[in-house]
């Protein structure tokens, strides 16, 4: 962490970067969808968003769900 930087300002600052990567990564992955240079069926392309959205829910998950799994009484 930075000198003087908080908690909040570092994460705005590496998520900022990492949702702009992982945009671009989106960005270049429909390049893909060029039938001219490649070929694919809709099951393909299903099973490849479909993996794209369940590590998307994980992630937004851990936002909202405790990590903590540890029995309390």
């Amino acid at each position: 962490m930075n000198k003087g930087e908080t908690k909040n300002d570092r994460f705005k600052r590496i998520v900022t970067k990492r949702t702009n990567n992982i945009l671009n990564k989106i960005r270049v992955l429909s390049n893909c969808s060029n039938k001219n240079s490649y070929n694919y069926t809709f099951d393909e392309v299903n099973k490849v968003f479909n993996t794209i959205e369940k590590a998307t829910r994980e992630a937004r998950n851990k936002f909202y769900f405790s990590k903590n799994k540890n029995f309390k009484l």
